[in-house]
């Protein structure tokens, strides 16, 4: 779980260095981070507090060491890696940015499979999804489309970067992940087929 999360640090900064849009919470934590003035991490941090609330309410079943390393590292590790990277990473044309945007989409997918493989508690925005369609008549699959839209909306209303990046992690990811979860994940983990 420690691995995926610090993985998933690296990956959020890699489609931060494209240029071509976030991940939707990402990409909406950025924006209004940079509108507050603080930093990715400190912005994740609160928008996670903030979604906790939700988590703890509705979904306690779903509260595990997952939650709380997710909701303070992975933009610390962001924030690290951006740190460094952004000094050697300097995408200008199209075909770089979308190499670039290409390894975050692999990056990110392993990340996300291992965090999820260790099943150890899910962060507190995952969460929202999974307790609505608990609670709603709505399936899984468009309760995270509507959460993931409104971070997309609110993105767009601080200014933003949204793009093909964000697209793709919306809903291209799960092939990826399914992937990385069945030939790397699980053996990891130490879960026989």
């Amino acid at each position: 779980m420690c691995l995926g999360i610090m993985i998933l640090g690296l990956g959020v900064c890699i489609f931060k260095l494209s240029m071509l849009g976030n991940d939707p919470s990402s990409a909406f934590i950025m924006a209004a981070s940079e509108t507050a003035g603080i930093s990715f991490s400190v912005g994740l941090i609160i928008f996670n507090a903030v979604c906790f609330v939700v988590e703890i309410i509705f979904g306690r079943k779903y509260i595990g060491a997952g939650t709380f390393v997710n909701w303070i590292f992975v933009g610390i590790f962001t924030d690290f890696f951006y740190g460094i990277l952004s000094q050697y990473v300097t995408p200008e044309s199209l075909i770089q940015r979308l190499l670039v945007m290409i390894i975050g989409v692999f990056v990110l997918s392993f990340a996300c499979s291992l965090y999820q493989t260790a099943d150890v508690g899910i962060a507190p925005y995952d969460c929202i999804s999974v307790v609505m369609s608990e609670k709603l008549p709505i399936p899984y699959f468009w309760c995270r489309i509507i959460t993931d839209s409104a971070c997309v909306l609110f993105a767009l209303l601080f200014h933003g970067l949204i793009g093909i990046g964000t697209l793709i992690c919306a809903v291209g990811l799960g092939p990826f992940i399914s992937f990385f979860t069945k030939h790397a994940a699980r053996k990891i983990c130490g879960i026989k087929e």
